[in-house]
């Protein structure tokens, strides 16, 4: 992951240069503006290490950090919620100059944010907006609604009815597909939902597409925690409930690879990709190495990459214009409203992975290597 960061640093030098800090503003503790960055800590909580995309994270946020004086409290929280909060508490209580949080759950941090204000401390909300609390100071994230509209348009293309320029394609169905959603407690679920429902709708009402189970709200979608493990039942669920009449799923919209890998572990385990039974066209999420791999092998169609490596620098800039007294350069002012406030944010762009995209985007850019996707195994 090191080697990767290292090879990103192009990138980095590109995102620093988009997102210069200007002008004095609110936020930032105590008189670190007159502070040397050797003698102030930044506080990063993740929300878990079960995720090679959360460990790439934390590493590349604490990597960035450092290589700027700061000093780092990395701390991973086991994707469980009290656990979470005493490691903020503690971050505050020890005298954490500024906290980088990617929250489990966008709304279980108000007291801990309440603290953190009192202190003075500016609060970054890292990808996952933290909700209901004026005391959010900064969001670093992509553009989560047009992840989702990306992941619908890699549906649409992956069945064939959409060219990937945004053209017409030549299938014209009707095809059978499934819906998927992240854990309803992240901000961002609804967001990738939103922009998928938008793009896929006008097929569904056309007939184009054909949600066999009937589910299609949210609430009946969400995958809790974006577990594999649990987005794997629900699949077998599906095939049981609604596909034990002899017909076949066509498509999964998926808005991660862990759920990915779930949902193509069940298809497989019912019989599809062996014979005439192929395997449905399958969306993902965050180029995780193990379902890249898949897509070079042609059992996953697609996965959306962001690059996480930009968005670490990000974050590093923003936190170091709040510690200098500076307002981070925010290029969205009203997207992100957490209940209380629209909170400033700093979006950056994705890219949908196909097969043919893997080396230009992926192994050329150093974010993964050719042995790595070979293996579907990041080397230490």
């Amino acid at each position: 992951m090191r080697r990767r960061i290292l090879a990103a640093a192009a990138g980095a030098a590109l995102a620093i240069s988009m997102a210069a800090c200007s002008g004095e503003g609110a936020g930032g503790g105590g008189n670190t503006g007159d502070s040397k960055p050797g003698d102030l800590t930044i506080g990063v909580s993740m929300p878990t290490q079960t995720s090679e995309r959360w460990i790439a994270d934390g590493n590349s946020v604490k990597e960035k950090l450092e290589a700027k004086g700061y000093k780092v409290d990395l701390q991973y929280a086991g994707d469980d919620i009290p656990t979470q909060s005493q490691q903020v508490d503690q971050m505050i209580t020890q005298g954490a100059d500024a906290l980088i949080i990617a929250a489990i759950d966008g709304t279980a941090l108000s007291g801990q944010l309440q603290a953190a204000a009192d202190a003075k401390i500016p609060v970054i909300a890292y990808d996952r907006l933290i909700r209901d609390s004026p005391n959010v100071n900064f969001y670093v994230s992509f553009d989560n609604y047009k992840v989702g509209v990306a992941q619908a348009n890699a549906l649409l293309v992956g069945l064939g009815l959409q060219n990937k320029d945004g053209s017409k394609g030549t299938a014209t169905g009707p095809f059978n597909i499934e819906l998927f959603a992240g854990s309803l407690d992240d901000n961002n679920a609804h967001f990738f939902f939103s922009g998928a429902m938008d793009t896929l709708k006008p097929f569904v009402d056309a007939g184009t597409l054909k949600v066999k189970s009937g589910q299609t709200k949210i609430e009946q979608i969400a995958i809790l925690r974006w577990q594999q493990e649990t987005a794997q039942r629900r699949m077998e669920d599906l095939l049981t409930s609604s596909y034990n009449d002899g017909s076949k799923v066509d498509g999964v919209l998926s808005p991660y690879d862990g759920i990915s890998r779930g949902i193509i572990t069940a298809l497989q385990n019912a019989g599809y990709g062996s014979g005439a039974k192929k395997l449905p066209v399958v969306t993902g999420q965050d180029a995780e190495i193990a379902s890249v791999k898949l897509i070079n092998d042609g059992i996953q169609s697609s996965t959306i990459f962001k690059d996480t490596r930009l968005l670490a620098e990000q974050a590093a800039i923003a936190g170091e214009a709040f510690l200098q007294k500076k307002e981070p350069q925010a290029n969205d002012t009203k997207t992100y409203n957490n209940g209380v406030k629209v909170v400033p944010s700093f979006l950056l762009p994705v890219q949908t992975v196909y097969k043919d995209d893997i080396k230009p985007v992926l192994v050329d850019s150093g974010y993964w290597t050719a042995e790595e996707v070979a293996a579907g195994q990041a080397k230490s």
